[in-house]
């Protein structure tokens, strides 16, 4: 049997429905999973053991059999601990099948089989008597059922359905209870990712359509790794504020509800953003706590537990507000069964008219634009370098065509003065979206947007012009991995003929780097376990590498490196230029060569990215946006995703030469992916 899955296609900008067999589905969710990095997260597995024991001692000091319900089991590992702190028996649930099959596979190796039971399904679907799933109900709830947000992997009705249904009244709970934190501040650099701010262009100043500017943007949440946002990019407007908790050994309700803290203004402001994370606390106490808190809160910065599968969550307020140093306010959290979101008043009498009311984009700007794309679009150094690109090559005489996703592009080459300006928006979106900048900025007839493919394209289509200027930034919405921007080459080749022989393209090129790094903490997403607090969970660590070596090892995988500090163990190398004023060959494009180590340290892997040639002058980078430090310190573009190779196993260089990267890229022009192999060795 077959299964359809979506590929990213770079020769068409488009998400292609490819057939893949009926594995490749389950074994592209193994492989980019974040199951090795639970099963690192050494801070989160010691608390849960730490509260499964006293969980189990304060049953067993009740005389009672301990029979513990772990929901969301994945490899077993909460049940073996459950077990090994004396508990008479554990039903383990797992919907994931193949997650089932590991763990079944984890608990007979490490001898659980006849203490733990595996029951492949969800947990609402259950049963519990003489010839259900349970014999009996539980005593103790064992759950993981939580992502940054908390709650939205259906926590909420997983544990209402449980508490009625399969455990009994007054169990107890690891984790005994969740608490979510906030912090009102102001940031420019975060709230330039919710609102598009108005934008200098050569004098002109272009700025966003009123419905943007009114729009309450949209309610879902940005997670973060809020460790790496910088204390001093934010004010803080209020005190972290506890806004509301929830005890998992009680019966959960997941109805919609609102909670309100109060507080002074610390300080006058703009109120723009709320920062947010929880904590879980394993015992009734509150002795043994798991808190996502970022580094920044701690006396000890160094001493943070980092990880990746628990990060934090940034809310965007509707709308921003002044508040004044001294006055009071009310910050509002609600949530429905899955999501979170937040507002803020000063007056008592409205907190129950804001609590009712949840953001929705009207606008569609914040369904066509991701939140970084919305940052990439407010950066005045960007905007800068591709004024400055486009003033060189425009006349008065020129006729322009652009090819991007919702683009600005288009709406600065007029304003630079071109005679014509044309813009592909496949979108119906994003072609709305830019209509209502161009409606008011009263340039409604200075872009032609058309609605078609670049093979599509005619002379008609163009009011019999021929392009003088052909232009891209490259986005695409579509786009995962750098080159997945090349689409911007195969429309070129698509437009040719409507080129003036003397056309500028814009950029000229596209140039592929790559540097050897080790990563600060984003390794463990990779590496193997092997034994975690003492059981081996190997099992996992092959049906990982089943699930890599089925396709994705042969691949890089897409990661936002501002977010996740590394360290260059090698310069950075062109290893690939791709040549915009040309059309795409019919031939590969190959690439090998090595680069010598120059950094010590542990290599993990290898970044590549992309580099814009906008004119011979102009340059724009999707990766470092800055030179490595003699350290090795990376600064990378927070807008886009870099591609990260991955190493099979860590490799240990000393920077004196002894070890080269070696690398191997073949372009395929066919299919516009790029085929990759990189290995460390020594001359």
């Amino acid at each position: 049997m077959k299964t359809f899955c979506g590929r990213a296609n770079p020769t068409t900008g488009a998400l292609d429905w490819v057939e893949e067999s009926e594995e490749y589905d389950y074994h592209q969710e193994i492989a980019r999973s974040c199951y090795a990095d639970m099963l690192h997260d050494k801070d989160r597995n010691e608390k849960y053991y730490q509260g499964i024991r006293a969980a189990v001692s304060r049953v067993k000091a009740r005389g009672e059999r301990v029979v513990v319900l772990d929901i969301g089991t994945g490899t077993g590992l909460l049940s073996m601990m459950a077990v090994t702190a004396g508990a008479d028996y554990c039903y383990a649930i797992e919907v994931f099948k193949p997650m089932a099959q590991a763990a079944t596979s984890i608990t007979e190796r490490n001898g659980f089989s006849d203490k733990i039971k595996i029951i492949n399904k969800h947990s609402t679907e259950v049963t519990v008597g003489p010839d259900g799933d349970m014999q009996e109900r539980a005593n103790i709830l064992v759950t993981e059922l939580f992502d940054t947000e908390l709650i939205g992997e259906g926590a909420l009705p997983s544990y209402e359905h449980a508490h009625t249904h399969l455990v009994k009244a007054g169990c107890e709970a690891v984790p005994h209870r969740a608490t979510v934190y906030s912090q009102l501040v102001e940031s420019d650099m975060l709230w330039k990712w919710s609102q598009m701010q108005p934008i200098d262009v050569d004098g002109n100043k272009l700025l966003p359509s009123s419905a943007v500017v009114e729009c309450t943007g949209a309610p879902s949440v940005c997670d973060i790794q809020l460790s790496q946002v910088s204390p001093q990019s934010f004010t803080p407007l209020g005190p972290i504020c506890t806004m509301f908790s929830v005890d998992f050994s009680k019966p959960v309700s997941s109805a919609a509800q609102s909670y309100t803290a109060q507080f002074k203004a610390q300080t006058s402001g703009r109120a723009q953003v709320v920062l947010s994370w929880w904590d879980i606390d394993m015992d009734p106490d509150g002795n043994i706590v798991c808190t996502m808190a970022p580094s920044w809160t701690y006396s000890e910065p160094q001493t943070y537990p980092w990880r990746d599968h628990w990060m934090q969550s940034v809310y965007f307020l509707p709308a921003e507000k002044n508040v004044s140093e001294g006055e009071e306010l009310s910050l509002i959290v609600s949530h429905d069964d899955y999501s979170l979101w937040y507002n803020l008043t000063n007056s008592e009498q409205n907190v129950v008219k804001e609590a009712q009311f949840r953001p929705s984009c009207s606008c569609q700007a914040h369904l066509v634009w991701t939140r970084p794309r919305f940052g990439e679009l407010n950066d005045e150094q960007r905007t800068e370098s591709y004024v400055s690109a486009l003033r060189s090559i425009l006349k008065p005489d020129s006729v322009c065509l652009s090819v991007s996703d919702g683009s600005l592009l288009p709406i600065f080459a007029h304003l630079l003065g071109s005679k014509k300006v044309f813009s592909l928006e496949n979108s119906g979106m994003a072609k709305q979206v830019i209509e209502q900048v161009l409606h008011t900025n009263s340039l409604k007839h200075g872009v032609q947007l058309l609605g078609i493919r670049p093979e599509q394209l005619s002379l008609a289509d163009l009011e019999g012009n021929q392009i003088s200027v052909l232009m891209g930034e490259p986005y695409f919405s579509t786009s995962l991995l750098p080159w997945h921007s090349l689409f911007f080459w195969y429309c070129r080749t698509a437009v040719a003929q409507l080129l003036l022989p003397n056309a500028a393209i814009l950029p000229r090129a596209a140039t592929l780097y790559i540097t050897a790094v080790e990563f600060q903490d984003l390794w463990r997403i990779r590496v193997p376990c092997g034994t975690c607090e003492g059981f081996d969970v190997s099992p996992m660590d092959e049906m990982i590498q089943r699930s890599l070596d089925f396709r994705e090892s042969w691949e890089a995988e897409p990661h936002p490196l501002w977010e996740y500090p590394c360290r260059a163990l090698t310069k950075p190398r062109p290893v690939m230029t791709f040549d915009f004023t040309q059309c795409v060959p019919e031939q590969p494009i190959n690439s090998d060569g090595t680069v010598p180590f120059t950094g010590r340290g542990r290599c993990h892997g290898v970044v590549l990215w992309m580099e814009y040639q906008l004119t011979e002058d102009v340059t724009v980078s999707m990766g470092l946006t800055k030179p490595v430090s003699e350290e090795g310190a990376c600064v990378w573009n927070p807008h886009r995703k870099q591609g990260v190779f991955f190493f099979r196993s860590m490799r240990e260089t000393s920077g004196n030469g002894r070890e080269d990267l070696s690398y191997n890229l073949t372009f395929e022009p066919h299919t516009g992916d790029i085929k990759m192999d990189f290995s460390v060795t020594e001359p």
